[in-house]
């Protein structure tokens, strides 16, 4: 009887299936097709890459074969990742705060790892390295600072190697670079900042084995004229980086001659204590070739200075911050170097209206203009780039406590093409920011202490400035959660939001938020109003976030904390110690 039932009821089930059974709908796309689909998800989500891979099996097998990179968070977990994920050509384990010798990776598809932020291995995982990735391309070793000649041997021996990064390596000698140079001939780009054990000897003979060279770091590094000559003769050269290099003098810089490489483009001087007005004059008949310079806190600029850059009729780049402008030097700057794009005068001294005014009728193609700090320079200035400059993008002025509301208006007015701008610590109010809205491209907006922006000025820019990805508010006390509402409603592409000491704000702020799903940043801190309630809507809304800072937010407690915990997987940095006892987290989130 039983049998019977069973007969029957399996009959039943067998007339109720359909006639013909078909694979789920993703299954019948190709490979190529369902690696776009994951593409667009990874770019929405990461996070949602793991419910895509258990959508079916062939979702799952297009998952494992089409990831390229991965961050690992453990180093004993590698093995299982890299099976996981055969074809992983990048490995990043700059968050793994240990990886021992047996835990450095292997594996013939991995082109490029970095171990920037690595500690524990040495010498003996960097050979097996060597032996187990032999097209590895790219390696960053940088802060090994237990890393020395016998670990650089063993680099030696990666001869596919085309970008290397040995930054604060400081064992590392002229022996260990040697080696690396003899046998990796093929680099393209070298790193060897703060590698304080190199000197002259090591770096000659890095000239005369690596000729492919294109990028070159020796930033505060001990070379002196006697190779410098050698590396600025390299055929391929392209940019080439002297942060901090004391041996680099008017000397050094005098000895160049027309054999010097012009392939040079990018030529960062900045913090060379030792170079003058009188060595860049010299040097610049050698680089004609150069579109970008930077001199910041290098020298006196003089007419003389000015006027030789003349020389270098492609530069379109720029950097002065930090340099003192003697009489006429800026007016030289503006005559001379007609063809730049972009020009750096943050924390320049002797920079005033009447010479400022002349340079910039002088640029008129200018895109990116930095005055931070430029104390002296008033509305007269600001008129004088607004009239000419018509065609900026960027435009940084930081602290000019000098210029009026009034003349801030005018950049709205004429400076339509604006991407990012710079206000912070200005005469800004909601006049200002009605004639900022028709800035429409504004990506970044900077106007942090702002004392006489309210909620009406927001407004403007929420309704009118869509493609906003960075805004910072930080210390703005006249702005509320209507003003707050209107910038995330207006931007939903916003992936930056610093709200610090902003007091009147609530969680109904951080719920509105909530909806900008590209968020990665925000800072709250100094926010007593806000509270778990509204941090849980962050972490549930906004799962790209990877920077969080809310010191001072006392109303937030443990319960904040455990959705952080569950929903902010992407979070790496998080601010939450108050400068008092005040906090009573019981150690949920790590």
């Amino acid at each position: 009887m039983a049998a019977a039932a069973a007969h029957c009821h399996n009959k039943r089930r067998r007339l109720s299936l359909p006639p013909t059974t078909t694979a789920p709908p993703l299954d019948s796309l190709a490979d190529e097709l369902l690696f776009l689909v994951l593409d667009c998800v990874a770019a929405a989500d990461p996070r949602a890459l793991k419910s895509f891979a258990l959508a079916s099996r062939a979702c799952h097998a297009a998952e494992s074969h089409h990831r390229r990179l991965l961050r690992s968070l453990r180093a004993h977990l590698l093995p299982a990742a890299l099976a996981r994920y055969p074809s992983t050509s990048r490995l990043d384990l700059s968050l793994c705060a240990r990886v021992p010798d047996a835990a450095v990776p292997s594996g013939s598809s991995i082109r490029a790892l970095d171990l920037s932020r690595s500690r524990g291995f040495g010498t003996a995982g960097l050979a097996a390295l060597a032996g187990a990735c032999p097209d590895l391309a790219d390696l960053d070793l940088s802060n090994g600072v237990h890393l020395g000649d016998a670990a650089a041997a063993e680099v030696a021996r990666m001869r596919s190697l085309r970008r290397l990064s040995l930054s604060r390596c400081k064992p590392l000698t002229d022996m260990g670079l040697g080696c690396v140079a003899i046998g990796c001939p093929d680099l393209r780009e070298l790193s060897l900042k703060w590698c304080l054990g190199v000197t002259d000897m090591g770096l000659h003979l890095l000239a005369l084995k690596c000729r492919k060279l294109t990028t070159l770091d020796i930033s505060y590094t001990m070379i002196t004229k006697e190779s410098f000559l050698a590396i600025m003769k390299l055929p391929n050269l392209q940019v080439l980086t002297l942060v901090g290099c004391i041996g680099i003098d008017d000397d050094a810089l005098g000895s160049l001659d027309k054999e010097c490489s012009k392939s040079l483009q990018v030529l960062d001087m900045s913090h060379c204590q030792n170079v003058t007005d009188v060595g860049v004059s010299s040097m610049v008949k050698s680089i004609p070739n150069l579109l970008e310079l930077n001199l910041s806190y290098c020298c006196p600029v003089t007419p003389s200075m000015g006027r030789s850059l003349q020389k270098i009729t492609k530069l379109r780049t720029l950097k002065l911050e930090g340099c003192k402008f003697m009489a006429d030097g800026l007016k030289a700057i503006g005559s001379s170097c007609v063809s730049i794009r972009e020009l750096s005068l943050s924390k320049c001294s002797g920079v005033a209206d009447t010479e400022l005014s002349f340079a910039v009728s002088k640029l008129k193609n200018l895109l990116k203009l930095d005055i931070t700090c430029c104390r002296n320079i008033t509305d007269v200035s600001v008129a004088a780039i607004t009239s000419s400059c018509t065609s900026l993008i960027s435009l940084r002025m930081e602290s000019c406590s000098h210029v009026s509301s009034g003349a801030l208006q005018l950049i709205g007015k004429h400076c339509p093409h604006l991407e990012e701008l710079d206000l912070t610590d200005s005469d800004l109010d909601d006049a200002g920011l009605k004639a900022l809205a028709r800035c429409s491209n504004l990506s970044s907006l900077k106007i942090g202490i702002c004392l006489r922006i309210s909620d009406e000025g927001l407004t403007h820019i929420g309704k009118s400035c869509p493609k906003l990805r960075d805004i910072d508010l930080y210390r703005c006390g006249g702005i509320s959660d209507d003003g707050v509402i209107q910038i995330a409603q207006g931007s939903p592409m916003l992936e930056s939001m610093n709200l610090s000491y902003c007091t009147e704000i609530t969680d109904r702020s951080l719920m509105s938020i909530s909806k900008c799903t590209k968020l990665n940043t925000l800072e709250i801190r100094g926010c007593p109003r806000v509270s778990s309630a509204g941090l849980s809507e962050i972490a549930m809304g906004c799962r790209l976030l990877s920077k969080l800072d809310i010191k001072k937010c006392f109303e937030i407690n443990d319960v904040g904390m455990l959705y952080l915990s569950q929903f902010s997987h992407c979070l790496r940095q998080h601010m939450w110690l108050a400068e008092h006892d005040h906090c009573t987290f019981s150690g949920y989130y790590t």
